[in-house]
């Protein structure tokens, strides 16, 4: 004899009835079945809802009634379209009993629980006489039993609890004679020993399946859902959640008392103590392995099993001094919350007894904060405890495995990592048996929690990154190129999942949670939605990704006045804009305390240097100790580009204008030339060096002409260029009879920084230095007289691009 049982969704269509035929045919074959079926996905709470309705003399109850007649006959004209005139006359008159209770309901004003079971029972009735009546039209050996006929309960009406003795005898009396290959039992509902309609409450299908299994002490009873089994983790937020092969039947009571929906926890406690295993298995892939729940003890592989959670969650809380070494209280507030049937999800107490922490539905929030007020009103009058505080929103973690107890680490683990991503954690509760860590958190970041969490304990240890890009012109061009050149190879050789969830530019921005297809992100951008600067910190914000990391590749003032918000969110911030790290000292160093505060790093190497490694290096010397005592450096890309190409033979206005046009210089040249981008370099190698300074604080010495520096323009900067080429030929005559270079230098000495340019002799490191390279020399206490040197490109789209996708990596491998 095999049992199996369909839900909802396996019963919800006829496609879905003809697949639930197909298996029970098969099985047919081989031995005598018994099919436990739900009502068709949706009708149970269609039927309530109409009860509810017509108890409110509202007469949507006929519509919804009526919607309820129109699923049903649906079906049952595709699954017999020829010969369906009895299952029609029979349906026809269960619908109108079911009329006739709704109008009863209306009339009286009144749906007890008494009348609710007998409302809901006819969503099983009707599925389990319809499947019947169409595999006995298919020839093959079938009967519908009702299951109100076997299975005998008390009077607790929607949770009514099973008489066994009585239960057993009629289900083993029952099928010792019965001869029929399938036997279609509904789900859900019995009978009392008084003979009223009963049902067994929240999954009762899944049980009234396990008792009878457990009656006929069958080898297995099979569970058939609309997914491959119990999974690691919810598959509909976790993508990379995957079916469990075993699982112990102490696991998948904690997983299904935690939010796994695939099991309803009382089925399995009929097939527990005789030791039949569960076999989950999916009606829309039959093929799949589904599930397998028992005892063997071959089960145990890895500590986590499995991670749940269940949303809508009140965290109550009772505290007060006069709680502490007073017996009674704890004793006092459960039983107020059982007086108002309130179930407790999660408990846990402080050893110093001053408070008590309860999570319950939010549902029932309100009405555990009255009764509990109540209860303690004398304590709360006197001052001895507080009114009791409810905080909502809120969504329970866990993580469950036979195996930890024998694992150190698992919660310190599980902490960890959400701490990491900023997940703040209200309450904590841990069994001594230690199969289930808790955490209550903000039902907001229960999706990264369940994400961060399998990442952590499921996945290869791949680490998946959330970037969003601001700026992809020339240099964001490049950075989304070179990722999707190079995704494949940090996934298989850094175990860096690296994704780019959000691109923007001045006029459009687009979003995907998935990842966009950067084959064809350009496309997509064109056709974004309006870009706005604070609309995309938002949709960052609200996505709430673990990992996430802000890319500016901007010079907007406006987009690094917004880091601090990111960061406030624990996203991590990498920046080539120099306008945050080189704004007022406060904000510098107010971003700095943010990202230690929320553990989001902010990453600007490309701030000094492009790609070139400037800022990591003097990092690495000052956390090693070192101290830096002068700097020398030429720090601008395009300026040596202008000075290594001007002469004699040509103007200055062509060398800035092929600067400009290589993407060596800012849209706005006057920043290059000015010295002003110079000047924010050093000040940004100054700070990180450990000294405190401002932009006003460092001697500029320009080299443009005074129209020049006047100009208020774009264009009429270049103007000047042109009339005052002379000033510029006498700056390359004065270096040249001296067989000088012109190399425009930051220094830093005696903690006084200055920009200027310089008359290089031959000899000197920076007389040399080609192209757009840019080169830096520390001096320090470990490297008095010969400096360390950082040389090579300083400026360019796609070195930029490197030094940015490189801190997005150090990010990933932190």
């Amino acid at each position: 004899m095999k049992v199996l049982k369909f839900g909802g969704t396996s019963v919800g269509s006829a496609k879905n009835i003809n697949k639930v035929i197909h298996i029970l045919d098969n099985y047919s074959k081989e031995d005598n079945v018994i099919c436990v079926v739900s009502a068709v996905g949706g009708v149970t709470d269609k039927l309530l809802l109409a009860g509810k309705q017509a108890q409110n003399k509202d007469n949507d109850f006929l519509n919804t009634f009526n919607n309820i007649k129109n699923i049903h006959f649906e079906i049952i004209n595709k699954l017999n379209p020829s010969s369906n005139e009895s299952i029609i006359t029979e349906v026809e008159s269960k619908l109108s009993a079911l009329k006739s209770l709704l109008d009863g309901i209306y009339l009286i004003n009144e749906l007890s629980l008494k009348t609710s079971d007998k409302l809901v029972s006819f969503g099983e009735s009707l599925s389990s006489f319809i499947i019947a009546e169409t595999i006995k039209s298919r020839g093959l050996s079938a009967v519908q039993k009702n299951s109100q006929e076997l299975i005998i309960t008390n009077s607790n009406f929607t949770k009514a609890e099973v008489n066994f003795n009585i239960t057993n005898t009629n289900v083993q009396d029952y099928f010792k004679s019965a001869e029929q290959q399938i036997t279609i039992l509904p789900g859900f509902v019995a009978n009392s020993t008084l003979g009223e309609q009963t049902t067994l409450g929240r999954g009762g299908s899944d049980f009234t399946a396990a008792i009878v299994a457990a009656a006929l002490q069958v080898k297995q009873l099979e569970i058939w859902t609309d997914v491959s089994g119990m999974y690691t983790t919810n598959p509909k937020l976790v993508k990379q959640a995957y079916p469990i092969e075993k699982i112990s039947y102490q696991e998948a009571m904690e997983l299904s008392h935690f939010g796994a929906k695939v099991l309803y926890p009382p089925t399995v406690q009929p097939v527990l103590d005789l030791n039949i295993p569960i076999h989950i298995k999916n009606t829309l892939q039959p093929e799949a392995a589904g599930t397998i729940i028992s005892n063997d003890d071959t089960i145990a592989t890895l500590p986590v099993k499995g991670i749940s959670n269940i949303n809508n969650i009140a965290l109550l809380t009772l505290q007060g001094s006069g709680m502490v070494g007073i017996p009674g209280f704890s004793k006092r507030l459960f039983e107020t919350l059982a007086q108002e049937k309130i179930n407790i999800i999660l408990i846990t107490q402080a050893s110093s007894e001053h408070s008590i922490c309860l999570g319950i539905d939010e549902t029932d929030s309100e009405a555990a904060k009255t009764a509990i007020d109540i209860t303690f009103e004398n304590e709360i009058a006197l001052h001895k405890i507080d009114p009791i505080s409810v905080e909502t929103g809120l969504s329970i973690i866990a993580l469950v495995g036979d195996n930890m107890k024998n694992h150190q680490g698992i919660s310190g683990k599980m902490f960890s990592t959400l701490g990491k991503n900023n997940i703040n954690i209200r309450a904590i509760a841990q069994g001594a048996s230690e199969k289930n860590i808790s955490a209550v958190i903000s039902e907001k970041d229960a999706k990264k929690a369940l994400n961060t969490l399998h990442e952590q304990f499921f996945e290869t240890q791949t680490k998946q990154l959330n970037v969003f890009i601001t700026g992809v012109g020339n240099v964001g061009e490049r950075l989304v190129e070179q990722i999707n050149k190079q995704k494949k190879y940090l996934k298989e050789n850094l175990k860096i999942n690296l994704r780019i969830v959000g691109l923007s530019n001045s006029r459009t921005m687009i979003f995907d949670e998935d990842g966009i297809d950067l084959k064809i992100w350009k496309e997509k951008l064109a056709s974004g939605e309006k870009a706005t600067l604070n609309g995309f910190f938002e949709k960052t914000k609200a996505l709430n990704l673990r990992n996430s990391i802000f890319v500016d590749i901007t010079a907007n003032k406006e987009v690094a006045n917004l880091y601090a918000n990111y960061l406030r969110e624990s996203i991590g911030v990498v920046a080539c804009n120099k306008i945050a790290c080189s704004s007022n000292y406060e904000n510098y160093s107010l971003l700095k305390r943010l990202s230690l505060k929320y553990n989001a790093p902010y990453l600007f190497e490309t701030n000094v240097g492009a790609g070139l490694p400037i800022i990591d290096t003097l990092n690495n010397l000052i956390v090693s100790g070192d101290k830096i005592t002068s700097i020398q450096a030429v720090l601008s890309g395009s300026l040596n580009f202008v000075f290594n190409n001007f002469n004699d033979t040509n103007k200055f206005y062509d060398v800035v204008k092929q600067a400009a046009a290589e993407g060596y210089t800012e849209p706005d040249p006057r920043i290059d030339l000015s010295g002003v981008d110079v000047a924010r370099k050093i000040l940004i190698l100054t700070r990180e060096s450990g000294m405190e300074m401002n932009l006003e604080d460092i001697e500029n010495t320009p080299f443009l002409s005074d129209a020049g520096l006047k100009s208020d323009a774009v264009d009429d900067f270049y103007q000047t260029l042109i009339d005052d080429e002379a000033h510029y030929q006498d700056l390359y005559a004065s270096a040249k009879a001296k067989n000088c270079q012109l190399k425009y230098v930051a220094q830093l000495n005696d903690g006084k920084a200055s920009v200027g340019l310089q008359k290089i002799p031959e000899g000197h490191p920076f007389y040399n230095l080609e192209g757009k390279d840019n080169i830096v020399m520390f001096y320090t206490q470990r490297y008095p007289e010969q400096p360390m040197i950082i040389k090579g490109a300083g400026a360019g789209a796609d070195v930029t691009a490197s030094g940015i996708f490189s801190d997005i990596i150090k990010i990933g491998n932190d």
